[in-house]
């Protein structure tokens, strides 16, 4: 078993992969940029080293940085989270080349898996049905025309390189080809590196359906059932749930079996996703498959009873998995992100000090996060501020429950979310189970900017000073008593109580 693992994050995950770490009793490294020195995730981990500054490219997607941390620390496990460097094969060879466990799939996964028209050559040759478009990416703009002919409109351009919905554009006819294709290249330059996209048939209101499926290093693979992520902004996942309304068990072991053959296609060791759309007909194909975890996987642990890092860290220390036959789903999960930002100001970030934070508990309620009151959503990295999720005996409850938990949540400081994932869970389209990916463009469409004004509140703004000024005092005073790095770049945590966090001390 492994004794020690480094978390190459940052927030929620990296707090969610350390708990399970400390009840398996593996300790645990935390690297941190400059405006991440006094994070949770910090603070949690039982040792943490600075790694540079806010810029992700010059800290957390410093490959050199992190392996120098983890034998510095004598970590022999590395686990990636998601995003950031959790789908760099060059990051999985790094880790290999230094005698370090990298928790989750080979290299060769994940490039076979990574760049998606390789990864739709890779599947088209297992079998598995794939959205019609092109296999390479598009070299000219002819070539393109030319393609989308055979397609047929409306269409969409994807990045080659890419997820999360940058570098994609959807095309109705051949005179808006050419500025889509520049738009969506220059994207995913910027996102990924690599401006190649290809052109995909649209598939008009489809449902967003993933299986979650983990192998060992035994052979063995399982799937362990479905999630519907359909309810997104801009390709953006806003709300997921397992298993699927729409989803019935012989549709469900057909899904599974699918995606089985496409773990297989790649010789899959650890967590991963394959990802599908969905149509009104429940036709169904393969979109891309995330080699990693997935922000989403807690709806997925609450109805198998399956803690997921946990197989992750027995899959990769050798382990053969726990499970070798799916289990049923168990009652229903729901799982809401909560973010600062501003629904009415076009979703724009909210960041500064939480000056007062009351999470929502009870019965079957979850919540992985990575702040506390007085920490800062910093403008640096993804606003997340938590992910709430909840269980239920069936989607009735777990709906009802989900608007009480969001009726509990309380952030001041910033402005959230909460009010408008409130709105979308007490849609009646939403408690029928109409959850196609055009839901909030159908139905919550009227958030608009609100209108600027330069009338001044001066007692609010007067109030809002005096809050940030304290907010800004608890901070800094907290700061203050961490103390500077010392010179091996550990973070003075280690030293100011750190002991007492190993003896079983917490700073939650």
């Amino acid at each position: 078993m492994l004794k020690k693992v480094l978390v190459a994050n940052r927030g929620e995950i990296a707090v969610r992969v350390m708990r399970t770490c400390r009840e398996m009793g593996i300790q645990t490294v935390a690297v941190f940029s400059e405006p991440d020195r006094a994070a949770l995730h910090t603070r949690y981990a039982s040792e943490a080293y600075a790694i540079g500054p806010a810029p992700s490219a010059e800290s957390y997607l410093r490959i050199d940085k992190i392996i120098d941390v983890a034998k510095k620390s004598g970590a022999d496990a590395i686990h990636p989270g998601y995003g950031f460097l959790s789908e760099r094969a060059e990051f999985a060879d790094a880790c290999a080349a230094e005698g370090i466990c990298f928790i989750g799939p080979s290299s060769h996964a994940i490039t076979q898996m990574g760049e998606k028209t390789l990864a739709r050559r890779t599947m088209i040759a297992a079998g598995v049905p794939v959205v019609p478009g092109t296999e390479q990416a598009v070299t000219s703009l002819e070539s393109a025309l030319k393609h989308a002919e055979q397609i047929g409109f409306p269409l969409m351009i994807k990045a080659a390189a890419g997820g999360g919905g940058k570098g994609m554009r959807r095309v109705f006819e051949a005179s808006e080809v050419k500025s889509a294709i520049e738009t969506a290249q220059r994207e995913a330059q910027a996102a990924f590196g690599d401006n190649s996209v290809y052109l995909e048939r649209y598939i008009g209101n489809p449902r967003h359906i993933e299986v979650q499926i983990f192998g060992d290093q035994h052979g063995n693979i399982i799937h362990l059932n479905e999630r519907e992520c359909s309810i997104q902004r801009r390709h953006q996942k806003v709300i997921e749930e397992a298993p699927s309304a729409f989803v019935e068990p012989e549709l469900r072991e057909k899904l599974g079996a699918v995606a089985i053959q496409a773990a297989k296609a790649v010789d899959y060791v650890g967590a991963g996703t394959v990802e599908l759309l969905m149509d009104e007909d429940k036709n169904f194909y393969f979109l891309e498959m995330n080699t990693r975890l997935q922000v989403e996987h807690p709806v997925t642990e609450l109805t198998t009873g399956i803690d997921l890092v946990r197989e992750q860290i027995h899959v990769a220390s050798g382990d053969k998995l726990s499970h070798l036959e799916t289990p049923v789903p168990r009652g229903h999960s729901i799982e809401a992100r909560i973010y600062a930002e501003d629904p009415k100001r076009g979703f724009m970030p909210s960041p500064g000090q939480l000056s007062f934070l009351r999470q929502p508990g009870g019965y079957g309620v979850r919540i992985d996060s990575g702040v506390y009151a007085g920490y800062e959503i910093t403008p640096h990295y993804d606003p997340m501020i938590s992910k709430l999720i909840v269980w239920g005996a069936n989607r009735i409850e777990a709906t009802q429950r989900m608007d009480r938990a969001l009726s509990e949540f309380v952030v001041n400081g910033v402005t959230t979310n909460i009010s408008y994932l409130r709105r979308i869970i007490q849609h009646p389209a939403f408690s029928a189970g109409d959850t196609q990916t055009n839901f909030l463009e159908k139905y919550l469409d009227d958030e608009r900017p609100a209108p600027s004004s330069t009338k001044l509140d001066v007692a609010k703004i007067s109030a809002a000073i005096r809050q940030y000024e304290f907010s800004h005092e608890l901070a800094n005073r907290m700061v203050t008593q961490q103390g500077e790095s010392s010179a091996n770049g550990l973070s003075a945590w280690a030293s100011n109580g750190r002991r007492a966090n190993l003896r079983g001390g917490s700073y939650e």
